[in-house]
């Protein structure tokens, strides 16, 4: 599929794209790029960023919509901002990829593809948990996740940590009760299983920086310590409200 047939592909199933960054000067500028190769319709959330970012964005004037608010409210946040924004804007879909360098915008195709075999889905992109160079808390954190997941879903998912995904706007459940942080997008599947949202895996490529280029927001103690607390909640509502709901929906379809 060239260029231009994805982008007009995109445009005929409304879909955008929304990229999250919070100082991210140094790899947000090409990963804007190369998502308007594939994309017309993008989206970008500045998280209250306090460096460069944006005065770069600034300079994509006319070619992105920016969602631009003072003061660092976190991931979580800043993706219901911009699912808002896409909904405001007559979109169907979003696309989520993080501006941090690490995704390659060139694997939007196989998102277009997948919703296209699967109208209606959540699409995430696994990463594969044995890449040489994913740094060992992302490994940690990735199978803690993939565990409460398993534990509050009764399914199994190999990458619920990803930030690469494609997202069903008018299909979206729980945004009201959204955690600001990293764990929101644990809960956007979570919710989503829940309600019998068809949930599908497509491989992704992944690029993970040297140690002293990589930019991370992501506090090991302190992230963990409220992952760990919302799990629990989690675990109490799947019982009494979550698994039910996913098998009364099951029987319903």
């Amino acid at each position: 599929m060239t260029a231009i047939d994805l982008k007009h592909k995109m445009k005929a199933l409304k879909t955008c794209v929304i990229v999250p960054t919070y100082n991210n000067e140094g790899t947000v500028t090409e990963v804007v790029l190369s998502v308007l190769k594939c994309c017309s319709d993008v989206i970008v959330v500045n998280d209250g960023s306090t460096d460069a970012t944006a005065s770069i964005l600034r300079q994509f004037d006319g070619s992105i919509t920016v969602v631009d608010y003072q003061h660092n409210r976190g991931k979580g946040y800043a993706l219901k901002s911009g699912f808002r924004k896409a909904l405001a804007m007559g979109f169907d879909y979003a696309v989520t990829i993080d501006s941090d360098g690490q995704h390659f915008a060139s694997d939007i195709e196989k998102f277009v593809s997948a919703l296209e075999e699967n109208p209606g889905a959540l699409v995430i992109g696994s990463r594969g948990l044995d890449h040489d160079n994913m740094p060992g808390k992302n490994k940690f954190a990735n199978n803690f996740s993939n565990f409460w997941f398993r534990v509050q879903t009764c399914r199994r998912l190999s990458d619920t940590q990803t930030g690469f995904r494609l997202y069903p706007l008018h299909n979206l459940h729980g945004l009201s009760l959204l955690t600001s942080r990293y764990e929101a997008e644990l809960e956007l599947l979570v919710f989503a299983a829940w309600h019998a949202v068809k949930i599908c895996e497509i491989p992704i490529q992944v690029y993970y920086p040297p140690v002293e280029e990589r930019v991370s927001h992501f506090r090991p103690a302190r992230d963990f310590a409220r992952i760990s607390v919302l799990n629990t909640v989690l675990c109490v509502v799947a019982v009494i409200y979550g698994l039910p709901l996913k098998f009364l929906k099951t029987l319903m379809k």
